[in-house]
Parts: C-alpha cells; structure tokens; sequence
C-alpha cells in the first residue's frame, strides 16, 4: 500500500484563504465537508471525497462529486459533526499529516468544534496534525509529539488547554518560557506569548495543547 503523506480536510463556510490554500497544495488526499467541497474546488483544490449530511454543498457541487467522487452521505440527525466525521475519515487513511482548513465561519460553536475535533483521540497517532481557520495557523501537540514553531522573532503565539489541563509543558525559546508548568482549561496563562529565538519549542507530559499562530504567513 503507498504511503500517504498528507490528507487535508476541507471544512467552513467561507472562501479559503492564500496562506491555507499553500499549505494544502502536494496533498494526497483531499476529503471536502459538505459545502466545503464548493470552496475547495474555487481555490484550486480537487476533492478525493465528500463527507457530510450534504445540506450546505451546492447543486453544482454535489453534481460534480456525484459524477467524479467518492461520497460518504450521513443523516441530519446524527451525534458528530460533519468535520469529525471527516477527520475520521482521513484518520482511516493512516497518513503522515493531516491538514484542517477552513474560509472563517460565522458560528462561534463550529469554530471551536472543528478545532477541537483536532485534539480527537482518533488522531493520536498522526505524526503532524495541524489546521488553518482563515489566515490562523493551528498546531496541536501531545506527550512526545512537541510543537516547533520555526517562524522569526516577535510572532505571537497562544496555547489553549481545550481538551482538560495539559500538565508538564515546558515552552522554550520563548519571549515568556514556561518549565514543567500546569495548563488549565481555556485560561489566560498560555495567551499572547512570541518567539524570542526559532525553533520556539513546546513540550507537554500529559494532555493535549492547541498552539494558535494568528495571522500566519505559510
């Protein structure tokens, strides 16, 4: 069976930006969200396979995919989104790294599930697991899977707890470093920091730590 490198899922309710679009290029794989498949297909990117209860993808869209892909239909009703969905799909795939990205939505409760569907125990064996919502870079790290941040000097950085408190995480190479500290759920302690000196490195002993890099260049 060939390797799979990279498999990006595409999600969100709005046109993919330049910076996303960059880091989804030489992908294997491509699995489309419902109508995220319409705005992969705007930027360039050419969708595997579609997944979802198909109530936001367009007629075009859902004609071309019928005709050229894939498609893996779920109820309405169902217990998890169409991006967990998804990213089970891409997980099923075993590949190297897997790639989230989404245009900004306007609904506040699917930013966070989609970014928290990152963290997914499902995904615990992926060697690189990361994410762009709108031009925000997402990097999830684990116990011996730690987060580089290889960008120059001064670019901020914040790291959430989403998943429950994320203890032993040390931040070196850091304007403010942290060393065997405690991370609690969705606190201000992690917000804000910058690089000081590249690779600014992030390690944790339990738990699972969301790195956001607002405004990211690719």
């Amino acid at each position: 069976m060939a390797t799979v490198r990279t498999v990006v899922v595409v999600t969100g309710s709005g046109p993919i930006e330049p910076q996303a679009i960059d880091a989804a290029r030489g992908s294997d794989r491509i699995v489309a969200v419902d109508g995220g498949l319409d705005h992969a297909r705007a930027a360039g990117l050419v969708p595997d396979m579609l997944v979802g209860d198909l109530d936001s993808v367009s007629a075009d869209g859902l004609g071309w995919a019928t005709a050229n892909i894939a498609i893996e239909r779920h109820p309405t009703d169902k217990t998890a989104t169409d991006t967990e969905l998804a990213l089970a799909c891409a997980a099923a795939m075993h590949p190297q790294r897997l790639l989230l990205v989404a245009g900004r939505g306007d609904r506040i409760d699917h930013t966070i599930a989609a970014l928290g569907a990152l963290g997914a125990e499902s995904l615990a064996d992926i060697a690189d697991v990361e994410g762009w919502w709108g031009t925000d870079q997402v990097l999830v790290g684990r116990p011996r899977r730690p987060v580089n941040i290889g960008r120059p000097p001064g670019t901020t950085f914040s790291l959430l707890a989403l998943h429950g408190p994320c203890r032993g995480v040390t931040i070196t190479g850091s304007r403010w470093p942290l060393a065997e500290a405690e991370l609690g759920p969705l606190v201000g302690l992690g917000v804000s920091n910058e690089v000081l000196q590249p690779p600014c490195r992030i390690e944790l002993a339990a738990g699972v730590v969301t790195v956001i890099i607002p405004g990211a260049q690719p």
